[in-house]
């Protein structure tokens, strides 16, 4: 997905001079309090920041007055329209060229908590643009879709896994629209994907984090007539919602109990939790105790099974002593080479040869995440590079590729509820080439696992939009994952 706020359809012609349609540059809504910084340039000279104005579904608000809006939700397919203030109207056709600079925080993504009750530090989320585009009266259709595709093989009583997929997968065409939500289940029932689905709450749902009832109509409405299995509600915590101070105790229970009201709406059996902290969990247990709820606690790069804070959380875990708590296994942590596609994406950034070898040789090294991006940092500057240049890269080249050994999923296999079958390529073997799917399956095999492979794709992190078709590679994922466990002697 590209990290960019514009497109090729961006510039629209508005009776206050001209809009601009906006994407949000993540994959996931994010609460209009995430957005720091706008600024607009056109035709080389910046817009004044009093002559912009956001509207998003027909409210303005100053710029300046973002930063606020901590309750308003800026949608995942919602496309707001930054709207410029000019003596002479933009007309249909003309070209300008348009360069665009925004800063956004992630609001669930804590680097560190607030001190004194002050707010945190939380990833930042750079964004900075320059196009040529043309003025239009609305977005670009989206493109069709390959419909011939040979049926999988049919799953046996024997197959050790059930299959599915988060409609993750589809992050980037879900956000530009290419599908709404029918849609994107009918593809996924197209392409013969399933019969798991796994969502992300903060992605599909648009009164986020409340389930409506109208929203559990549109969903059964679409996941009934598939015959399609509820597999896992994903749940954020947005800690930094607001601007001016972290969440406190009580309300990170509040919004978790919500999601876990609607993940009981829509029929899962089972949250992937973002946050383990013990004294959250003591107060959510009875929560899914009553909602009868599995909570799963994610293991993503750059941790492992046995990673100091896996093993706190392993501690609680032990202390609370409940079937309900697990963990959702994300082969993220357990890749041995870096993709190709983040590799060819920070290539398009201007990395030459010589710094694409050294990005991968600090990536091998045991140095922890942060000390390992400090050195790739600091051996671009040390080159006269922008780190910049990557935008959010140059950070999730290490926070979503670990190297830990498969084998050490063996560890807590008795505690894995659910898995992410991360994978970023399917190469022309059929393999994914950065991710020993052999290995992984056998591991699981033998370590008796026989829960859901929810199959996520991320190369839409790095990949251009339309580059590849996400579910037609989900599907050739499932067949190596079928063809991989049908050869592993079950114990």
């Amino acid at each position: 997905m590209p990290n960019g706020l514009i497109h090729d359809d961006s510039l629209r012609v508005h009776p206050d001079g001209a809009a601009i349609a906006l994407t949000i540059p993540w994959y996931r809504s994010l609460w209009l309090s995430s957005v720091t910084t706008l600024r607009l340039w056109i035709d080389g000279e910046e817009v004044l920041q009093d002559d912009l104005v956001f509207e998003l579904d027909g409210v303005r608000f100053a710029l300046a007055d973002l930063p606020a809006q901590s309750d308003t939700l800026w949608y995942l397919q919602q496309h707001p329209l930054l709207v410029v203030r000019r003596d002479a109207p933009v007309t249909l056709g003309e070209e300008h060229d348009v360069e665009i600079h925004g800063e956004l925080r992630l609001p669930y993504m804590q680097i560190a908590p607030g001190q004194d009750g002050g707010p945190g530090v939380y990833v930042p989320n750079v964004v900075h643009q320059r196009l040529r585009l043309t003025a239009t009266d609305g977005a670009a259709p989206a493109p069709a879709m390959t419909a011939d595709v040979t049926p999988p093989p049919p799953a046996t009583e024997a197959d050790p896994f059930q299959l599915g997929l988060t409609l993750y997968s589809a992050s980037a065409e879900f956000r530009a629209g290419w599908f709404d939500f029918d849609g994107l289940l009918d593809r996924v029932a197209e392409l013969g994907i399933g019969p798991g689905i796994e969502i992300v709450a903060s992605q599909v749902v648009p009164t986020y984090p409340v389930v409506s009832d109208d929203f559990v109509r549109t969903w059964r409405a679409a996941f009934d007539k598939h015959g399609f299995d509820e597999s896992s509600f994903g749940a954020n915590l947005d800690m930094g919602k607001r601007r001016d101070r972290d969440m406190t105790a009580d309300e990170e229970f509040a919004f978790s109990e919500l999601m876990f009201q609607g993940a009981k709406k829509l029929g899962f059996p089972l949250v992937r939790i973002q946050s383990a902290k013990p004294e959250l969990l003591r107060r959510l247990l009875p929560v899914a105790e009553k909602l009868d709820l599995r909570l799963a606690y994610e293991i993503h790069a750059p941790m492992g099974p046995n990673h100091e804070a896996i093993l706190k959380v392993r501690e609680t875990y032990a202390e609370l002593d409940s079937p309900l708590l697990g963990f959702v296994a994300d082969f993220s942590s357990t890749m041995h080479a870096m993709s190709p596609t983040l590799l060819r994406a920070v290539q398009r950034a201007g990395l030459d040869d010589d710094a694409l070898v050294r990005l991968q040789e600090i990536w091998a090294t045991d140095a922890s995440m942060q000390e390992r991006q400090q050195e790739f940092i600091g051996y671009l500057k040390g080159r006269d590079f922008d780190p910049g240049r990557l935008g959010s890269f140059a950070h999730l080249a290490f926070n979503m590729h670990g190297h830990v050994d498969p084998r050490e999923w063996a560890d807590i296999m008795p505690q894995i509820l659910h898995v992410h079958a991360k994978f970023y390529d399917i190469d022309e073997n059929g393999q994914e080439p950065a991710i020993d799917y052999p290995e992984l399956v056998r591991v699981f095999v033998e370590g008796g696992y026989r829960g859901y492979w929810s199959s996520e794709w991320e190369g839409h992190a790095f990949a251009e939009l339309g580059e590849v078709d996400p579910l037609l590679l989900v599907r050739r994922q499932h067949d190596l994952i079928r063809s991989a466990m049908r050869m592993v002697p079950q114990p």
